[in-house]
C-alpha cells in the first residue's frame, strides 16, 4: 500500500499534468474543490494542535481557525493557529497550518507559519484524515522552529515538569 502522503504528492503531480484540480478545470470549479478540501481537513488540523497544546503545552493554549477567506490577492486561505501565553509573551507566531490557493495558482497548497509549502489535494474524509501525520509534521516542526525564534522556556512541558509527556498509546 502506497502511503498517502505520496499518494496525495502523486496526484498533486498528476493535476500539474493535466491541468486541473480533482478533475475541476475552470478557476471557479478549483475554488469550490478548495473550499470542500478546507472543509474536510479543519477536523484533521485541529486534532493535530490540540495534540500539541495536550502534550507539550499542557493545556494552556487555545486553538482557533478563520474558516474559508478570501485573500488580498484574490485567492482563498484558511489557517488553523496554536497561540498560549508563553509564545505571545516572547512575541514568536503562533503554531500555524495554512491552507491557501493565490490567485494565480493552479492549485491549493499546505504550509506553516516557519515551514515551506505541502501539496494541498483532499478529495474526501478519508484524504485528510490520512493527513494527519503531516500536518502533526508541520505543527511540531513549527513549534520547533519557535524554539529556535526564542528559546525552550516557551514550552510548558520542559519547563512546568521534571518529565516527558506520557508515551502515546
Amino acid at each position: 500500500m502506497v502511503a498517502a502522503h505520496l499518494t496525495s504528492l502523486v496526484r498533486h503531480f498528476i493535476d500539474l499534468r493535466d491541468g486541473v484540480h480533482g478533475d475541476a478545470v475552470s478557476r471557479r470549479d478549483k475554488e469550490a474543490v478548495f473550499a470542500r478540501e478546507v472543509d474536510f481537513l479543519s477536523p484533521v488540523a485541529r486534532q493535530a494542535l490540540t495534540e500539541v497544546n495536550t502534550y507539550l503545552l499542557l493545556d494552556s493554549g487555545t486553538v482557533s481557525e478563520t474558516g474559508l477567506q478570501r485573500s488580498a490577492d484574490g485567492g482563498m486561505s484558511a489557517t488553523w493557529q496554536l497561540t498560549w501565553p508563553e509564545q505571545q509573551v516572547v512575541r514568536v507566531p503562533p503554531i500555524m497550518l495554512h491552507a491557501f490557493f493565490g490567485a494565480s495558482f493552479h492549485h491549493p497548497h499546505l504550509r506553516g507559519a516557519t515551514l515551506g509549502d505541502w501539496p494541498l489535494n483532499v478529495l474526501s474524509v478519508q484524504d485528510a484524515t490520512d493527513q494527519l501525520p503531516m500536518l502533526r509534521a508541520i505543527a511540531t516542526g513549527d513549534l520547533h522552529n519557535l524554539v529556535f525564534q526564542a528559546d525552550y522556556r516557551i514550552i510548558p512541558v520542559v519547563t512546568r515538569t521534571s518529565t516527558a509527556p506520557p508515551p502515546s498509546t
